[in-house]
């Protein structure tokens, strides 16, 4: 199918889903990239706390709190 006529169906609403390899879709920006950082006993201790209280892994609050913190210094 030309990309063209994929246009198309698209801007009609049709489902294109059938069409497309989502084995190799990818979110430019978004891609993961392992970093590995070492906490001291009491801040893992208090982020383990934490994400307990909140029911989430101790990566997902790492992440939140590092994500919330870049978006509060470039608001």
């Amino acid at each position: 199918m030309k990309a063209e006529e994929f246009d198309k169906k698209f801007d009609r609403g049709e489902d294109i889903t059938k069409y497309l390899d989502f084995s190799k879709a990818r979110r430019p920006g978004r891609e993961q990239r392992r970093v590995n950082v070492d906490f001291p006993v009491w801040m893992i201790q208090g982020l383990d706390r934490e994400a307990q209280r909140l029911g989430v892994a101790r990566q997902a609050l790492i992440k939140m709190v590092i994500a919330q913190h870049i978006e509060k210094a470039h608001a």
